[in-house]
């Protein structure tokens, strides 16, 4: 299937992630121009070689979304070199683990406004471009936390929320121009965040990581923690020419991990 993302601009913020990085990878596949962002230059680097090994185009750029006196510096430059952005994907790091009660009034700021604050404000500057255009998607990634709050992530739970409830403001608005927004969602894929959380659960609780990583990926109906291709191809697909009746949805890669309808 062609997903008619030749000679479509895409930008991925995180993409020197895992999740980031395979659903860059995986928009290029389907012919997607590719502007991948992260503060890892390295994994940056690394991200980009190996689209551009792979036949594609990607340019990299070393960006932090929570610095807004970049964005009109990089904006300026894409629409430059390439007349805009098509597929924005809205990808940030998550917080360090915490309870909900007890967080320090600076602490809340400071990642509501790297991680919700920062998406809001990327998203309206390449908006305009979009609808101009007629064609648009915007994907944000957010967490499982957001349909089922995850036990001691109350920041990330709390801010991500936000971001479910703007996405599916937006589309209402955006719509009729030809411009979809969907929250994606990844359940337990197998990221360095993933080993990240495992590793802090089995301190916690004095139990080795394997453990900690067999219980996890039993409590999953297919059994295994997912793939980070799995996600990106979820992503390209909102992306695609196809998915133009896709919007103000909230869409699960979760292995059928979240038990609610």
């Amino acid at each position: 299937m062609d997903f008619g993302l030749k000679e479509k601009t895409a930008l991925v913020f995180g993409a020197g992630g895992g999740l980031g990085g395979a659903i860059a990878e995986a928009l290029a596949a389907e012919g997607a121009r590719l502007f991948v962002a992260d503060i890892n230059e390295d994994a940056l680097s690394t991200v980009a070689g190996r689209i551009r090994a792979a036949g594609g185009e990607a340019h990299a750029l070393v960006w932090d979304i929570a610095d807004t006196k970049a964005l009109e510096r990089h904006a300026a430059a894409i629409e430059e070199s390439h007349g805009g952005v098509d597929i924005l994907v809205n990808n940030t790091g998550g917080p360090p683990p915490t309870t909900a009660a007890g967080v320090n009034g600076e602490d809340w700021m400071r990642y509501f406004g790297s991680m919700a604050c920062s998406v809001f404000a990327v998203t309206d500057r390449f908006l305009p471009g979009m609808r101009a255009r007629k064609f648009g998607r915007i994907v944000t990634s957010t967490s499982s936390g957001v349909v089922a709050p995850i036990p001691n992530l109350g920041i990330s739970n709390a801010v991500r929320m936000s971001l479910v409830g703007w996405s599916k403001t937006l589309s209402r608005e955006v719509a009729r121009d030809g411009v979809t927004a969907n929250i994606i969602l990844p359940g337990r894929i197998a990221t360095a965040r993933i080993r990240q959380l495992d590793e802090a659960k089995a301190k916690r609780e004095n139990r080795a990581v394997a453990e900690v990583e067999a219980e996890s990926t039993g409590s999953i109906p297919v059994g295994r923690y997912g793939d980070p291709a799995e996600y990106g191809a979820a992503v390209a697909f909102l992306a695609s020419r196809q998915a133009g009746y896709i919007t103000g949805s909230t869409i699960r890669v979760d292995g059928g991990l979240i038990a609610s309808i």
